[in-house]
């Protein structure tokens, strides 16, 4: 009917479920109790979907077409987005222990410190626990490690990353 070819409309209609789903991914944290620092989570405004979807060139008409679009449809989207992202453990206590051998039958002087780590996590309000062994120095270069990134994340560069992704 429309005389264009399938891979323009698929191509069309790829672009236009990226657009809305990107757009409804996006979220902006509001402050609603300052007491104990929550933040409201909310989908990009008007203004700044208008502002993304201006630059694409469309005509004024199709940009308010768009806008309703997004605004009739964006918790809808949402809700499914959340039925479809993963469901990753979360963190729920440590238990550890230093283990050390100081002798064996064929070694009378040696130390050899071990530790002992179990970790609890939750999983769909299941409980497991991973049991996890290293020695110092190995935990030590992990401790710099994931210091180092802690340390990147709160370059500006980082955060201006983080805050497109949510």
């Amino acid at each position: 009917k429309l005389n264009v070819g399938v891979d323009i409309i698929q191509h069309g209609v790829e672009g236009l479920v990226y657009l809305l789903t990107e757009s409804s991914k996006l979220m902006a944290s509001i402050p609603f109790h300052k007491e104990f620092g929550d933040t409201l989570k909310r989908c990009i405004s008007e203004v700044d979907f208008q502002d993304s979807i201006h630059v694409l060139g469309f005509s004024d008409e199709l940009n308010k077409s768009l806008l309703q679009l997004y605004l009739d449809n964006r918790k809808e989207i949402r809700s499914i987005l959340g039925e479809l992202a993963p469901r990753l453990p979360s963190y729920h206590s440590l238990e550890w222990r230093l283990d050390v051998q100081l002798a064996s039958r064929s070694l009378r002087q040696q130390v050899k410190p071990a530790v002992t780590m179990k970790l609890h996590l939750n999983q769909n309000e299941d409980q497991t626990a991973q049991v996890l062994q290293t020695d110092p120095a190995t935990l030590l270069h992990l401790i710099q490690q994931l210091e180092q990134a802690l340390g990147e994340m709160k370059m500006n560069h980082c955060r201006r990353i983080v805050r497109n992704m949510k």
